[in-house]
């Protein structure tokens, strides 16, 4: 009994802390962060300080037990007197790249060997490193299979330079073209003054690096300059995507091709405005262009994919969780809905003062399953949740319109497949019936393309039953109750509701739904709308395609169901229509209420024409004199249309109706005379029917014409004798 919930997910958890304060009190604040995922269950954390030292934390160190969730650091190296102002991690070739003081410098991922600095560079205002979308590799790798036979007439130093527009030589240093596979995993872009460089770390194993190369040092690697851009002055922040590179001024955002130089304006920042911040999402190969508060997603050539997220407080920092962007400011991490804009959760660090910025970081491949969080002071790991995680959660926190919202979510991402949403909405529905909520309840197993019918028979037979079988066990996650009679559902919602309504004067809150806690339901009010409910579902289900067994079950509770509400009309439709009631198990409780008339057309409808036959010749002895309406048979009796039947008419009527049909000889002849004392015209056309299969002998039928006729004439000359005689008296 869910009321209703605000628009929120729980996408992270915290995992893990570590707090440095004690530890290295003379560091300062962090500058930067960074973090690259060794194997599924170990991660790297690089933290760049004020002071200019480089640190490195990790998840799940080789020398400590693999269930203890506290951070351990591992090394800390002194960079130089200068802020580390970015880490930038290459996985590839396990190599870390960090700015501090306009210099780069290169070390392994384990801060094992000194910093190395890359003394060809000085002046270095940002730097990025290239990342490419799949669909640029596989781009890249067919053109590479295409030309192969065209580029092997070429020089090696040639090939990049026909990709990125031609080359230059500058600081003596070889302009080379990368490997065909993973072209470009392992190169960078540096703005140094008004120039923007690009440059690709190549391993001292590759074919490619040769002796002539320059400034190859003890990490094994040289650096390759494969192209010089003159671009605009003051940049301050910097992506570089696929063949495109997006940076940021105090003016605005502009975009560089690395193909041909050219630079293009995206859009120009108001007068007054924070610096430029930009994030790329690599989810969808994208960038986040902030305005203050603002941030725009463009593609990698500029435009506009998506709506603009509105952020409700500014921020330091900001980073990319699965669907989401989450930012950071005063000690607290919003995430937000990249598409709605949307805040879908809030945490908080602890609830204590930051006392400064913070920033945060994930892995920019995407394949990450941490998310940090970075105080003055203290790291904070978080634990992305898988998408199976958080529908789970906010199934548990009955917040079902956010979880369908979420699957519907995920499976346009590609991340989640039709038939979780159909399983999704069948346990949606499940909880939404021991709520008490059964008209939503059923809306949600309609919309459910996988959930089979037989999953509500328990709800209407008690088990043991014929149909016990039939019903999936275990299909859920079993966050709700097993399947019980609709009458045990309801006897428990209500208690409840009691329990709610005591809760709620002592003053705890509880998640029966404010309506009934203002206005208790009845239990008759509840069972009936349960039933109906369920009707509704089944009327559904009898028009599809079933198995035999579960068609059975089915037309059988659905009758079931018809005559607990007593709906006269909809048990004889579905007894004189094609179905596949189970006579066995309704027999006794029709007849036990009533109901002969339904009975007779479930045995006619069965081909139990005998048994429906001996009904309707009982309802004609014994139906009272009053008069009722029946279009139908009105039509038949090629009569007036608003003539009105007698019961005994009714009766004969429907016995015609199975006669005319029967090729059962003996049959007709019990039933002839009694339906020709009623009404010859349905005795003539029962003798003269061109509807049997088999046609009776015209012997048969001159026989019975005579007696019945001559039947019917006696009695009706003994009624005018008796008529006359009494007049006479």
């Amino acid at each position: 009994m869910a009321k209703p919930h605000s628009r929120t997910r729980t996408v992270l958890e915290p995992l893990s802390h570590s707090d440095l304060s004690n530890h290295l009190p003379t560091l300062g604040p962090f500058r930067s962060l960074a973090l690259f995922s060794v194997s599924d269950s170990q991660t790297l954390i690089y933290l760049g300080t004020q002071s200019g030292t480089l640190l490195l934390l990790s998840t799940n160190p080789a020398n400590s037990d693999a269930s203890d969730p506290n951070l351990s650091l591992l090394r800390a190296v002194s960079v130089g007197d200068c802020p580390v102002e970015s880490v930038q991690v290459f996985g590839g070739i396990a190599k870390v790249l960090v700015l501090s003081g306009g210099y780069l410098f290169l070390v392994d991922s384990v801060l094992s060997q000194p910093l190395k600095r890359l003394s060809f560079l000085k002046g270095v205002s940002v730097f990025t490193r290239r990342l490419r979308s799949r669909e640029a590799e596989s781009s890249n790798s067919s053109e590479n299979v295409a030309n192969s036979t065209e580029l092997s007439s070429s020089s090696t130093s040639q090939r990049f330079l026909q990709k990125l527009g031609g080359g230059i030589r500058a600081n003596g240093l070889k302009i080379k073209e990368p490997e065909q596979h993973n072209e470009g995993s392992n190169a960078f872009a540096v703005v140094v003054a008004k120039k923007l460089i690009l440059i690709e770390i190549v391993s001292g194993g590759s074919s490619r690096a040769s002796k002539n190369d320059q400034d190859s040092d003890g990490l094994n690697v040289s650096y390759v300059i494969l192209k010089e851009i003159q671009c605009i002055d003051g940049i301050l922040s910097m992506v570089w995507l696929n063949d495109s590179v997006i940076v940021g001024t105090a003016d605005g955002y502009s975009l560089i091709s690395c193909l041909t130089g050219q630079i293009g304006v995206i859009f120009s920042l108001p007068d007054i405005s924070n610096p430029p911040r930009i994030k790329l999402l690599s989810r969808g190969w994208n960038v986040l262009l902030l305005v203050d508060n603002v941030g725009v997603i463009v593609n990698e050539h500029g435009q506009p994919v998506a709506g603009s997220i509105v952020f409700r407080r500014g921020l330091d920092s900001i980073g990319e969780v699965s669907l989401y962007v989450a930012v950071v400011r005063d000690g607290k991490m919003d995430l937000y809905h990249k598409k709605s804009g949307t805040c879908v959760q809030t945490v908080t660090f602890g609830g204590e003062a930051v006392g400064g910025p913070c920033i945060v970081a994930d892995e920019e491949d995407g394949n990450g399953k941490l998310f940090v969080v970075a105080t003055p002071t203290k790291v904070i790991c978080y634990r992305k949740l898988t998408p199976e995680e958080q529908i789970k959660d906010l199934l548990r926190k009955k917040n079902f319109k956010e979880a369908i919202s979420l699957v519907e979510e995920l499976e346009c991402e590609g991340e989640m497949t039709k038939d979780m949403l159909s399983f999704v909405h069948a346990q949606v529905g499940f909880f939404l019936l021991f709520d008490l909520r059964f008209e939503e309840a059923v809306d949600h197993f309609l919309q459910s393309e996988t959930m089979q019918p037989s999953e509500i028979f328990p709800f209407v037979m008690r088990d043991p039953n014929r149909w016990s079988l039939l019903v999936p066990r275990n299909r859920y996650w079993g966050l709700h109750p097993p399947p019980a009679p609709l009458e045990d559902v309801v006897d428990e919602g209500l208690m409840a509701i009691q329990r709610a309504i005591f809760l709620r004067k002592a003053g705890v809150e509880t998640q029966v739904d404010d309506d009934f806690l203002l206005n208790p339901p009845n239990r008759a009010d509840l069972l009936e709308s349960a039933i109906k409910s369920i009707i509704r579902y089944l009327e559904v289900s009898h028009e599809k395609e079933l198995t035999p067994s579960v068609k059975e079950g089915v037309d059988t509770l659905l009758m079931y169901l018809y005559r607990a509400l007593n709906r006269v009309h909809d048990m004889e439709k579905l007894a004189s229509s094609a179905n596949s009631c189970v006579v066995e198990e309704l027999e006794t409780l029709l007849d036990d209420s009533g109901h002969l008339r339904t009975l007779a057309f479930l045995y006619a409808s069965r081909g139990m024409s005998s048994k429906a036959l001996s009904i309707w010749r009982i309802l004609a002895r014994n139906y009272s004199s009053g008069l009722w309406k029946d279009a139908a048979l009105e039509n038949d009796l090629r009569d007036t249309s608003n003539h009105i039947l007698s019961g005994k008419e009714t009766a004969a009527a429907e016995a015609s109706k199975i006669l005319e049909e029967s090729s059962d000889e003996e049959l007709v002849l019990q039933h002839l005379g009694w339906v020709a004392d009623i009404n010859q015209v349905f005795a003539v056309d029962i003798l003269t029917s061109e509807k049997r299969a088999i046609q009776l002998r015209p012997d048969f039928v001159l026989q019975e014409f005579w007696f019945s006729f001559a039947a019917a004439s006696s009695s009706s000359s003994s009624s005018s004798s008796s008529s006359s005689s009494s007049n006479v008296s």
